[in-house]
């Protein structure tokens, strides 16, 4: 009964992880974490330590997650390193396909793209993967050749990720969802994101466009409040590299009423990458400009994030 109600409990929460506010949602994965592992060192029967091991690389995996959204880079990297070690213990592919992808998405962050590459290429060899996992992996390998400046590369994993159409699937990203889910909205908002990195302002304003119009289809309390705030501010962006100082404003008023809680790790990199631009030439005698960087940094002093120590801006502002 133990390990099916953990079972309920992790699925539960990854099903509310983006309508969860994020210090709850540590608090949850840290306690079922701590459950799972009680229930590995109060049994040795195989199926039951292999529900176990299941459980816990899944809320490690989830407590990887929000660690990085609430700015801790070096736990999110440990976590997932636990998550891909009881995957792999188990031998369930998706489980460490899931764990690898977000090694990847970890490495670019710290300023390895090609290590993230590396480990794509290893998420993508295991088993059992639906399209779900497939196309997330393809929207993180195309982030990565954008750190790198691989446009080429980038264009074929992005059209990668939109043509997963097989049907398969499978009961991590699936089955469960929710936050292992990336459904087309995430996957929209992701690729608006490899497109600014490689400074196409038209495809990256289509893609985050595309994001919004589709979170805007669900009803409100379905959408994810961490990427529809990243697609606002990737839509922002996209309009800058063009020059549009009003269109720049406009799109990142939905951000500015985010609560601070909710302003994780990638939403303060893509405002840091706004306030970067804006202190162009091209704008250094407008008012408006100085007054919308000022905005930009009180809302990032003001972020949760940002007091539990979130880095400097990386590659994307460059």
């Amino acid at each position: 009964m133990t390990l099916d109600q953990l079972h309920d409990d992790v699925a539960a929460l990854a099903d509310g992880y983006n309508r969860t506010s994020p210090i709850k949602v540590y608090r949850r994965a840290t306690e079922l974490l701590a459950v799972a592992r009680s229930v590995l060192d109060r049994t040795q029967v195989p199926r039951q330590r292999t529900q176990a091991y299941l459980a816990a690389g899944q809320s490690a995996a989830l407590l990887s997650a929000i660690s990085f959204d609430l700015g801790s880079l070096t736990s999110a990297v440990s976590l997932s390193r636990t998550a891909a070690l009881y995957g792999q213990v188990i031998e369930h592919g998706p489980l460490q396909a899931y764990a690898h992808g977000a090694l990847a998405f970890l490495s670019f962050w710290n300023g390895r793209p090609s290590e993230s590459i590396r480990h794509v290429h290893e998420a993508q060899a295991f088993g059992g993967l639906g399209d779900t996992a497939l196309t997330r992996l393809y929207v993180i390998e195309a982030r990565a050749y954008g750190h790198l400046g691989n446009r080429d590369a980038a264009e074929v994993a992005v059209r990668n990720a939109l043509e997963q159409s097989t049907g398969r699937r499978d009961e991590l990203h699936d089955g469960i969802g929710g936050e292992f889910a990336f459904p087309s909205d995430r996957v929209a908002m992701s690729n608006a994101t490899t497109y600014l990195l490689l400074r196409d302002a038209d495809g990256a304003e289509a893609a985050a466009e595309r994001a919004l119009v589709l979170l805007g289809s669900k009803p409100e309390h379905q959408r994810p409040l961490l990427v529809s705030t990243q697609a606002s501010v990737d839509l922002a962006r996209a309009r800058l590299l063009r020059g549009e100082l009003d269109g720049v404003q406009a799109a990142l008023e939905p951000a500015f009423s985010v609560p601070a809680e909710w302003r994780g790790a990638g939403t303060l990199e893509r405002m840091a990458a706004v306030r970067s631009g804006l202190c162009h030439p091209d704008f250094s005698g407008s008012a408006e400009a100085r007054t919308l960087g000022e905005r930009i940094e009180e809302y990032s002093a003001a972020s949760t994030a940002h007091r539990l120590g979130a880095g400097m801006p990386l590659a994307i502002e460059g």
